[in-house]
């Protein structure tokens, strides 16, 4: 969908910032409004991508589609994995108006639902008119916790070197639910990675906690041990 763009956006040269067609202004208009306790984000996230994501939580609890914008966000998450190239797309300072039009488009085009209240449409204009849309895949990512965090879930985070098995996923789920890092009436809600470069073993995170057992981190600490006894 996106790559065939990415080849005759890198030869253009930046042009000119112009305003964007007014958008619908639902997201605007919502995040203006003074926030209540029950409509701000349960969490801190930080960041320029968590200032716009706890903007969005906010926008969202205020106009009662909270979890349609949540849904919207997980369908861009599943486009970025999908899409390897579109967030370099996103990222390019040669983006013209038209260009970001066009995107917009496109990405509203994988949403799975429809979102009356036009809370997405509009932030995904904001931000554009902001230069701000190579954000948005860091915005799913931190809108994601906090929904978990108002859902009174821990997230799991279990890195591997290559795909895990349900089995295995459900053993380590089941192993840190009866842990102290889990808090009473709390459910975990484990996130599997894959990053090549940890080699081997585990990285898990659950909140603020990282127990490092992968194979990367182990040499990491072989080679400082052996550089600190030569």
């Amino acid at each position: 969908m996106f790559a065939g763009r990415a080849a005759a956006r890198s030869a253009r040269v930046a042009a000119p910032r112009f305003q964007l067609a007014a958008p619908t202004r639902s997201f605007a208009e919502a995040a203006a409004k003074p926030a209540s306790a029950s409509t701000r984000p349960p969490i801190d996230v930080f960041g320029v991508d968590g200032t716009y994501a706890s903007a969005l939580y906010t926008a969202a609890a205020k106009n009662s589609s909270i979890e349609t914008v949540s849904k919207a966000l997980e369908s861009l998450s599943a486009t970025f994995k999908k899409e390897p190239k579109l967030q370099q797309i996103l990222a390019s300072p040669t983006l013209t108006v038209d260009d970001k039009k066009q995107i917009i488009a496109e990405l509203q085009k994988g949403i799975s639902v429809q979102d009356k209240t036009n809370t997405v449409s509009g932030f995904l204009n904001t931000l554009a008119e902001n230069n701000r849309l190579s954000v948005l895949e860091g915005v799913t990512e931190k809108f994601a916790q906090l929904m978990s965090a108002s859902r009174g879930e821990v997230e799991l985070n279990i890195t591997s070197a290559a795909p895990l098995d349900n089995k295995v996923i459900k053993q380590l789920e089941a192993a840190v639910s009866k842990s102290q890092y889990v808090g009473a009436n709390k459910k975990v809600k484990v996130v599997a990675k894959v990053n090549p470069d940890i080699r081997g073993g585990l990285v898990v995170e659950i909140g603020d906690r990282t127990i490092d057992l992968s194979v990367s981190s182990k040499m990491h600490k072989m080679n400082r041990l052996l550089q600190e006894t030569l």
